[in-house]
């Protein structure tokens, strides 16, 4: 027999649940999710005083936005690591920033559009540290944003455990890691270099984006995933919008554009270019 439940959670509770998140994020909650809602949001109940989720789901049908923003933040999961996905950023290193470094003066703008913790952003800022002379850095800002506040606090810290070091105990990525000392052993934390490049900012990919620029590189890596098709083929039409004439877009290794995109054309593993119409012939 199951454990006696703290706080009754039933069907239709979890159906509400879904629909406030489906409705404000666009991610699509399966119907196996049941659990993890009750185990992540039970503490919600409890920090708040509540008795049940009905009462939970009413609070947030009566809520100014900031128990919807708790919400997103219980249910929201963010794997990540430094330099996931390597051979995404062996693709930054060896064709964009050379392309880049070739155009001195012009600014280079990256976003990192689902950025959980802040592991990709920075592992964006030091291949572009490593690879571009000084000058060319003086006009580069790579924009992280990501719907869970909680993620993006941490992000902004930049404060991790050396469990969570991976390749960063390798030059030349290690010179970028401060390693904690004393009530800190056991931290690292970025370099202020690594930092200063990074601008961390809360956004959710199916609201409005308030972006005034064009980007030379999105990463939007295993964030369409959880949106189902009409969602993401929206997302991806707006990601080109916001790309330069010869941007690029990164998606996750289980993400693809088949069928949604006609705007791209694959350069690489899940590397994408914008495809530029065809100019009419001079008469």
């Amino acid at each position: 027999m199951p454990a006696k439940r703290e706080y009754a959670f039933t069907r239709a509770d979890f159906m509400a649940l879904r629909r406030l998140v489906v409705d404000h994020t666009g991610i699509v909650v399966t119907d196996g999710k049941f659990e993890m809602f009750y185990a992540r949001l039970a503490r919600r109940l409890r920090l708040l005083g509540l008795t049940d989720f009905k009462a939970y789901v009413a609070r947030l049908r009566e809520d100014d936005g900031s128990e919807l923003i708790e919400l997103i933040n219980a249910i929201t999961t963010n794997l990540t690591g430094f330099f996931r996905e390597a051979h995404h950023f062996d693709y930054l290193a060896d064709h964009l920033v050379p392309r880049w470094a070739a155009r001195p003066g012009v600014p280079i703008r990256i976003w990192s559009a689902g950025c959980a913790t802040g592991e990709e952003p920075y592992s964006i800022a030091m291949v572009l540290l490593e690879r571009l002379p000084d000058v060319q850095r003086r006009d580069l800002r790579i924009l992280a944003t990501d719907l869970d506040t909680q993620a993006l606090e941490q992000a902004q810290a930049a404060v991790y455990t050396t469990e969570q070091m991976g390749c960063l105990t390798r030059l030349p990525w290690r010179r970028w890691v401060l390693r904690g000392r004393g009530a800190q052993e056991g931290h690292i934390r970025m370099r202020p270099e690594v930092r200063a490049l990074v601008d961390f900012r809360r956004l959710n990919l199916i609201g409005d984006w308030p972006l005034r620029r064009e980007y030379d590189a999105i990463f939007c890596r295993n964030v369409m995933i959880y949106f189902d098709a009409p969602t993401k083929r929206v997302l991806v039409e707006r990601l080109a919008d916001r790309l330069a004439e010869d941007g690029h877009l990164f998606l996750g290794h289980a993400e693809s554009l088949i069928g949604l995109a006609p705007r791209f054309r694959p350069v690489a593993r899940t590397v994408y270019a914008l495809v530029h119409p065809t100019k009419p012939a001079p008469l």
